[in-house]
């Protein structure tokens, strides 16, 4: 369960972000994590560029002192101690967009999709590509083609040792 404070910080973090713009560099919010079980608790922010690009260390440094003074100004920590991080999303599990597919492209998947009864089903293989209709994947040599609108998720898995 999400912490409560989440729908407001998130709020407010897109607010400061929408301020925030560097030069040509518009930024997108992609989560933010309060960490309560850490001393101090941890308010995690991740950022991205609106292009799809990585955020820089320098980028998220310029942005931690307006987070941090709108966080205060807003009092919604109250005088609890805590830690501002900012960061990028960094690499996630489950590939979402075009970048992601092509980053990974040979890396082992597990894909969940609905088969022609409507049904799920579950398949690991070799990511070869995803282009405008279909998924590719590499099944022991065999390429197997999944519809685009049948995939429900495509996710980064750790290769099983045979050994």
């Amino acid at each position: 369960m999400a912490h409560p404070l989440i729908p407001e910080l998130e709020r407010l973090a897109q607010a400061v972000l929408a301020q925030a713009v560097d030069g040509s560099a518009a930024y997108t919010l992609h989560g933010v994590h309060l960490h309560t079980h850490r001393i101090p608790m941890t308010l995690q922010v991740l950022v991205q560029r609106a292009d799809g690009q990585d955020i820089s260390l320098d980028e998220c440094a310029g942005l931690s002192a307006p987070l941090g003074d709108a966080i205060e100004a807003a009092g919604l920590l109250g005088e609890a101690a805590y830690v501002l991080e900012v960061s990028s999303p960094g690499v996630s599990e489950e590939l979402h967009d075009d970048r992601d597919f092509r980053s990974f492209r040979g890396f082992p998947v597990a894909v969940l999709h609905r088969d022609a009864k409507g049904g799920e089903v579950h398949c690991d293989g070799l990511l070869l590509e995803r282009n405008a209709t279909d998924l590719q994947l590499n099944i022991r040599g065999r390429t197997k083609r999944i519809p685009r609108k049948a995939v429900i998720q495509v996710r980064l898995v750790t290769p099983q040792d045979d050994n």
